[in-house]
């Protein structure tokens, strides 16, 4: 009766499957890797990586306070142009109409 090696190799890939996955998880984790011996690989956790973890959530904590100054900012300006009695068109006549008569006093003079 001749044997089939596909059931030998299903169960080979299971094996392989569960290993990886196991070390994937401990990996996420934090935990210490497994090798096909089962040796264990620590974590190599230096001072280094420590100070530029520490650098990284300083600078997050910063970027997040810009943020929220600019949000606060954003929010100012909305009410400003959302406001109804806000008259940009006005302002902006008045704008338009007060350098004309200062540019026509000085061109006078000159002559």
């Amino acid at each position: 009766m001749p044997h089939d090696p596909s059931f030998i190799v299903a169960i080979v890939m299971v094996c392989t499957g569960g290993w990886l996955i196991n070390n994937w998880i401990r990996a996420k984790h934090g935990y210490a890797l497994e090798d096909e011996w089962g040796g264990k690989t620590e974590r190599k956790d230096t001072t280094e990586s420590r100070a530029e973890a520490q650098r990284l959530v300083a600078e997050n904590r910063e970027l997040h306070g810009k943020i929220d100054a600019m949000q606060d900012r954003l929010v100012v300006l909305e009410k400003i142009v959302t406001d109804r009695g806000y008259s940009l068109s006005a302002e902006i006549e008045a704008l338009r109409d007060a350098p004309a008569i200062g540019k026509a006093t000085t061109t006078t003079e000159r002559v």
